[in-house]
């Protein structure tokens, strides 16, 4: 099966399992702790146009819609784009919802004024071109705000494979829900082992190719997790804290 079918595949099944772990996030109160990192990084401006690419359940989209942002909420999966306009609710009729590859946008050249990505890059064939469209896409001196972290670097490196596993014995230990304990667990390792994120220095290399693409003024905050997760996510994802990474156009 061609990597892009199934990696739509795995994400049209996990949609539904998806929007829940965004909303437990939520509910532990995740909603003003990310509102808070969005609003520390956003350029100034009362109604940006911004592309929420990778929206998933549209958690973002959400957000910035209710900051009063004009927001698109792009997304490989149609299944997903469901979820995030039924997780939208009234809001649905202010966010343009498109179906759209990340790495080849049909959008025209310097459309918005912000492009904001959580948790996309690492699972793309070819990130690098999608750093290269999103860089097409911004106006003069807009920004692009990139939220990921090195979630599968433990299936190409033995030390990061053992802290992994030490998150799941402290995941036990603790009482938490082990987020990664789903369906088709499995099948998102097999994936990952096609991909290229996961065999790479980030965010250092996110750096160097966003500068090969144009970028400047680029910045990251490798602490950013702390802020952003909640105690559950602490544990479970120790070994692969989340990192931001900003960079104008």
């Amino acid at each position: 099966m061609d990597l892009a079918v199934r990696n739509r595949a795995y994400w049209t099944e996990r949609a539904p399992s998806y929007t829940v772990d965004v909303k437990t996030n939520i509910a532990h109160g995740g909603r003003e702790m990310w509102r808070n990192a969005l609003l520390n990084h956003l350029p100034e401006g009362d109604c940006l146009r911004i592309l929420d690419i990778g929206t998933g359940p549209g958690f973002f989209a959400i957000l910035l819609t209710e900051m009063g942002h004009q927001v698109t909420a792009a997304d490989y999966t149609p299944a997903m784009l469901e979820e995030a306009r039924r997780n939208a609710g009234d809001l649905a009729e202010k966010i343009e919802f498109r179906q759209m590859d990340a790495q080849a946008l049909e959008f025209p050249d310097n459309t918005f004024d912000v492009v904001v990505s959580r948790n996309l890059t690492w699972n793309l064939p070819d990130p690098e071109r999608a750093y290269r469209e999103w860089f097409r896409v911004l106006k003069p001196g807009g920004r692009m705000i990139n939220f990921d972290a090195d979630w599968y670097g433990y299936l190409f490196d033995e030390k990061k494979r053992v802290a992994v596993a030490q998150d799941r014995d402290n995941v036990r230990q603790e009482g938490c829900t082990d987020y990664n304990a789903y369906e088709k667990a499995d099948e998102m390792e097999q994936i990952s082992l096609l991909l290229p994120m996961g065999r790479v220095n980030r965010p250092d290399w996110d750096i160097q190719t966003l500068l090969r693409c144009g970028y400047h003024r680029i910045y990251t905050d490798t602490e950013v997790w702390k802020l952003t997760w909640d105690n559950e996510e602490k544990v479970n994802f120790a070994a692969t804290p989340g990192f931001m990474i900003c960079a104008d156009k």
